[in-house]
């Protein structure tokens, strides 16, 4: 047992399940995921999918994956990039500070590593934007050091098959769990195995809802099972609070008769910090008047109404269309007038991506006025 699990003593007072690991990594070997693109031992490719993972599914990652490592094949690429470029490659993700942190991340391992990630969980969990479990990650899979992962789905499989019901999220509980992982590992050459097989049993096996408990290398003997309902656990101390509503204007300014798009750059702080935006109204009026700024209002429509979901809030957004004529000499404010092609190269929240781009195929179809 490593040093740091002797610090916690309450992995103590829970009973292991015989043969964990091994039976773990027998399983992994013959049921688990073996074809996923970052299933490699290079520290660089390996890191930007744990980045990307958090709070997104295998799914949705697979495609920005393969583009953004196109873009950037390597950690030098990534550091020498420009931010507008990391957030357009990253647009669709959402939670862009994951972006910022991966951009200053990477420029800190050329400038102080030589552009070599550092080969232990304890210094990659310095760098910014890598927590305990990524560091763990990439540490076991790139150098195949015994560092114990601990993200949400390995907390569901250990409170499942060892039957612990303490109330989550709560640091007892995560001190405990971490007590216990660390307990669990394997030697050395079944890390890289171990941990994948962690991950991958609690998003293909031990799923939140509906787990799939007769493929569990833990079937028979997982505590939650034998209680005689697994989906009980984890424990949360509270049910998930309903989302407060919030709505915005979002201002398309097309101008006449070339049809370009006015776009903002957001500011550093609140939602989508550093994209480039339609301009936000809390009003049709103030949106207006807005536009009045920058030239002669030809024409005004509202198109559909929709929704877009926040980790704490949802906005239902009312886009405005609007079409100017842009007088001479008008001081306009920072921003820029671009075409749609441009545009969707650009790092844009993916609601007003998914806004002109629709709105694009409609106009191609004739459903929408050019002018």
């Amino acid at each position: 047992m490593p040093d740091s699990a002797q610090a916690h003593p309450a992995a103590e007072t829970i009973l292991p399940l015989p043969h964990f690991a091994s039976r773990l990594v027998l399983w992994q070997r013959r049921h688990g995921r073996h074809d996923l693109p970052w299933q490699v031992r290079d520290p660089y490719r390996v890191w930007l999918s744990e980045i990307m993972l958090q709070q997104t599914q295998v799914a949705s990652v697979i495609d920005y994956y393969a583009r953004f490592t196109a873009r950037f094949p390597t950690v030098q690429a990534l550091a020498a990039a420009s931010e507008d470029e990391v957030l357009a490659a990253w647009s669709g993700l959402g939670y862009y500070q994951r972006a910022r942190n991966l951009q200053r991340c990477a420029q800190i391992v050329v400038q102080e590593h030589g552009g070599a990630f550092p080969r232990t969980a304890q210094s990659l969990a310095a760098l910014p934007g890598i927590g305990p479990s990524t560091a763990a990650a990439i540490a076991a899979f790139c150098f195949g050091e015994r560092a114990a992962i601990l993200d949400g789905n390995v907390q569901r499989v250990l409170c499942r098959s060892h039957g612990i019901d303490a109330p989550m999220p709560s640091a007892a509980t995560t001190r405990q769990l971490r007590a216990l992982a660390l307990s669990l590992l394997p030697a050395a050459e079944d890390i890289s195995a171990y941990t994948q097989g962690l991950m991958d049993l609690g998003a293909t096996v031990c799923r939140p809802r509906q787990p799939a408990c007769p493929a569990c290398p833990f079937a028979a003997d997982c505590r939650a099972r034998l209680a005689g309902d697994p989906q009980r656990l984890p424990l949360r101390r509270a049910a998930r609070k309903i989302r407060p509503q919030r709505s915005a204007v979002m201002l398309w300014l097309r101008r006449s008769p070339d049809g370009l798009c006015w776009l903002e750059k957001r500011p550093p702080l609140g939602i989508w910090p550093g994209l480039w935006s339609l301009p936000q109204f809390d009003t049709p009026e103030q949106a207006l008047r807005y536009a009045a700024r920058l030239g002669r209002v030809i024409a005004q429509r509202e198109l559909p109404p929709f929704r877009h979901a926040f980790t704490h809030f949802e906005l239902t957004i009312q886009p405005l269309l609007v079409d100017l004529q842009v007088q001479p000499g008008v001081a306009e404010p920072q921003g820029l007038w671009i075409d749609l092609e441009q545009a969707a190269r650009m790092g844009l929240p993916a609601p007003v991506r998914r806004l002109l781009t629709a709105t694009r195929g409609d106009m191609n179809q004739g459903l929408l006025p050019k002018h």
